[in-house]
């Protein structure tokens, strides 16, 4: 009995570290995520997002990326790059 309760709470642990760490999730569609698919010399980047079954495309806003085109199931995001480290800081 007391093998049975071990056994279900070790499985219970590692479904919650796999949701918390958000790629189980992302991998099977559940979220929205975002890749990107150029890489510019001044550091910035051009960003695809397309949205999960749960919610929507990410908003990129808040870091300080533009929206340019929403074609199909992709939303295409120019980010910026940091002048001072040549990185989008995200």
């Amino acid at each position: 009995m007391l093998k049975t309760v071990v056994a279900v709470a070790v499985c219970i642990l590692a479904v919650m570290f796999a949701i918390k760490d958000g790629r189980v999730l992302r991998s099977t569609g559940l979220t929205g995520s975002c890749t990107t698919v150029q890489a510019r010399a001044d550091g910035s980047e051009v960003e695809a997002c397309h949205a999960g079954k749960l919610e929507g495309r990410p908003d990129l806003s808040r870091t300080g990326c533009i929206s340019v085109a929403v074609r199909g199931k992709l939303e295409w995001w120019h980010c910026p790059g940091n002048p001072q480290t040549g990185n989008t800081g995200r």
